[in-house]
């Protein structure tokens, strides 16, 4: 890969050596602070807003209405709920009454087929009093009036009517299958004209044919979470004229050729592309992606073992604004990682390394050189990474919020202590509150995000 060539001549190059002869590594010239000023980040402090919110999941049987509840503490109630498996058809009925403009549901597995479709149906012959509609940036709020005439007759807005922008139906697949979904939401072509962000990940028993109705249903979708969708083939995929976000996360049939078929059709629009643990991929997929997805700002290569070197050459040519990278569990280079950082890391802000084992020497060097904009750093599993590495890793990226260590073994207090970058949060160290430092981010932030919470 040249980009790596390049890069070993230089260094060569700069301690007088040949190319001959065995590289040594250049020294990390980091010293920790021995003031120990600074400390691990304690737990932080539940807000007034959190508190409340486990109240009302311990007493979700008592919940009457949520209308007018914000669209943000909506899915938190609703995530919090699903966590603690008290998840249930009727308050799936309160999420769903009151025209929300977003429905968010990472966990389905609790519903079944019968209580999905009285669910989904009912909403669809709901009619709602409207008096008058206001356009706000990109939304409408409607305004309602509890109006009547002496006729008795209602002003009335019918669910097709409304912007329904999200549809997050998660872990569907016992509820969802050809026959619900088309009883419900893919009922009839543009029924669903303005939904633009939807994910039924795990929705198994889903075929082809009932994902061509729901895609006539929305045709205006930017962002589409297939994952662990295993029944699903490109052809239906083409049709997405605006895809600009999609997940083919575990979905173990799909191959090259699959996605070349796709990426060529489609990839001129895409941003965010997730093709965690398609096994098959090869290089040859990254080529594709490269040639055709200008425009790509994020992807996840997440255990993609076929995948050499070579693609994140490809990567490094021509995708020049990608500002999220996972690599987890690949088989990737040291000297490649560091290369492909060197070359893009100037506009990196999320970078995973989880269980990437190569990583170490110099990957911490063009990190601390050039990343000065990463705020989320995963390099768990990393054990070639010294504690002399990671101290210059987090206080030469200024921006870094987040670091992750699970399974670091290596790390002792010299980093911990010893860094000093006191904004970095530092998770999965040994006997570290894993869960205290789990927060749901505001999601007015990623409108085309299908994801509501990141992994950690």
């Amino acid at each position: 890969m040249k980009i790596i060539r390049d890069r070993a001549n230089k260094l060569n190059l700069q301690q007088g050596g040949s190319n001959s002869e065995k590289e040594k590594p250049v020294p990390i010239a980091w010293i920790p602070k021995t003031d120990r000023a600074s400390k691990p980040s304690k737990g932080l402090v539940p807000s007034l807003q959190e508190l409340c919110m486990k109240i009302l999941v311990k007493n979700a049987d008592a919940i009457a209405s949520l209308e007018h509840v914000p669209d943000a503490l909506r899915h938190r109630l609703c995530q919090l709920l699903c966590d603690s498996r008290k998840m249930n058809a009727r308050i799936l009925a309160l999420l769903v009454h009151g025209s929300p403009m977003e429905i968010r549901i990472r966990d389905c597995s609790w519903l079944a087929e019968e209580e999905f479709t009285k669910v989904f149906e009912g909403v669809r012959l709901t009619q709602f009093n409207v008096h008058k509609l206001n356009r706000t940036s990109t939304k409408f709020s409607f305004v309602k009036e509890a109006h009547e005439n002496k006729n008795n007759e209602k002003s009335i807005i019918s669910l097709d009517q409304l912007d329904a922008l999200v549809l997050q139906l998660d872990q569907c697949g016992r509820c969802m299958a050809d026959y619900t979904l088309l009883a419900t939401l893919a009922r009839s072509p543009g029924s669903l004209p303005r939904l633009t962000t939807l994910s039924i990940r795990g929705a198994c028993r889903l075929s082809d044919a009932a994902l061509s109705s729901l895609v006539s249903s929305a045709p205006a979708l930017q962002s589409l979470n297939l994952s662990q969708c295993s029944l699903l083939t490109s052809a239906t995929l083409k049709k997405l004229e605006h895809l600009e976000v999609l997940s083919l996360s575990g979905i173990q049939t799909i191959d090259d050729n699959f996605l070349r078929e796709f990426i060529i059709s489609r990839g001129h629009n895409i941003k965010e592309l997730v093709l965690t643990d398609c096994v098959k991929l090869t290089d040859s997929s990254m080529k594709v992606i490269a040639e055709n997805c200008s425009k790509l700002c994020a992807l996840d290569l997440g255990n993609l073992r076929k995948l050499t070197d070579s693609a994140l050459g490809f990567l490094a040519n021509a995708c020049r604004e990608i500002h999220t990278l996972k690599l987890c569990r690949n088989a990737f280079s040291d000297e490649a990682i560091a290369a492909f950082v060197e070359t893009s890391g100037e506009i990196l802000k999320e970078l995973s390394l989880n269980n990437v084992k190569k990583a170490g020497h110099s990957t911490a060097l063009s990190l601390a050189r050039r990343s000065r904009r990463l705020v989320s750093l995963d390099l768990s599993w990393c054990r070639n990474l010294t504690n002399e590495a990671l101290g210059l890793i987090v206080d030469s990226c200024l921006s870094l919020k987040v670091l992750k260590l699970f399974g670091c073994s290596q790390v002792t207090n010299v980093f911990i202590y010893g860094h000093s970058n006191s904004d970095v949060q530092i998770i999965g160290l040994k006997m570290s509150r894993v869960l205290d430092h789990v927060r749901v981010p505001e999601l007015q932030e990623f409108p085309l995000r299908y994801s509501s919470v990141s992994s950690i």
